[in-house]
């Protein structure tokens, strides 16, 4: 039996293009105009959930028949949200603050169609190593992560950087929980895997 529900991934990032990719089904990917910024003491899992539904809903009027995933993701250093670096320096003195810590990735999914949303949250526990400076700087001359939340992209080299992950989605530390997603579109109707 085919989909024939449109889907629509409301991101620029290749990191999440990827992700989808793997569930096989076809998607269109627009990429939302919305400000990320923080709202005055709010909690870095209320902010995800909070981006997540608005980047969805932000193209709802474009793909008005569309189910559209929405995702976003922060780093809670004890309550204080790490976001993307954007630049070597601060990068570094992201990778600073963490080590030897436990950070929280959350990582919000919302799906939404028309006025009809879900959202949730994946967290995933992560435990920083202690490493010498000279690492951190070589770490991010070589993978350049300042578009990822902590600096830390798991999924390449900054693999050593962790002591330990903790999680029940391993995608969802990547940017997009597939775990949580595929079940979300399955209750959607969508069949997973198709042909």
């Amino acid at each position: 039996m085919a989909n024939t529900k449109q889907l629509v991934l409301a991101s620029s990032s290749i990191y999440r293009r990827q992700l989808l990719e793997r569930l096989g089904l076809p998607f269109t990917i627009a990429s939302p105009d919305v400000d990320e910024t923080p709202l005055k003491h709010e909690l870095p899992e209320t902010m995800t959930r909070r981006l997540a539904q608005l980047k969805a809903s932000a193209l709802s009027k474009q793909f008005p028949e569309a189910w559209i995933i929405g995702s976003d993701q922060s780093a809670d250093l004890h309550g204080q949200i790490i976001g993307k670096p954007g630049n070597h320096e601060r990068a570094l003195a992201q990778l600073k603050q963490m080590q030897g810590q436990t950070v929280v990735f959350h990582t919000a999914l919302c799906l939404l169609k028309g006025k009809e949303y879900k959202t949730l949250s994946v967290p995933t526990l992560v435990r920083f190593r202690n490493l010498p400076d000279e690492s951190l700087e070589n770490y991010l001359r070589i993978e350049k992560p300042y578009d990822c939340a902590g600096s830390a992209k798991s999924e390449g080299m900054g693999i050593i950087l962790l002591e330990r992950i903790e999680s029940d989605d391993p995608t969802a530390l990547i940017g997009l929980p597939l775990i949580a997603l595929s079940g979300l579109l399955r209750e959607a109707g969508f069949v997973i895997p198709h042909v």
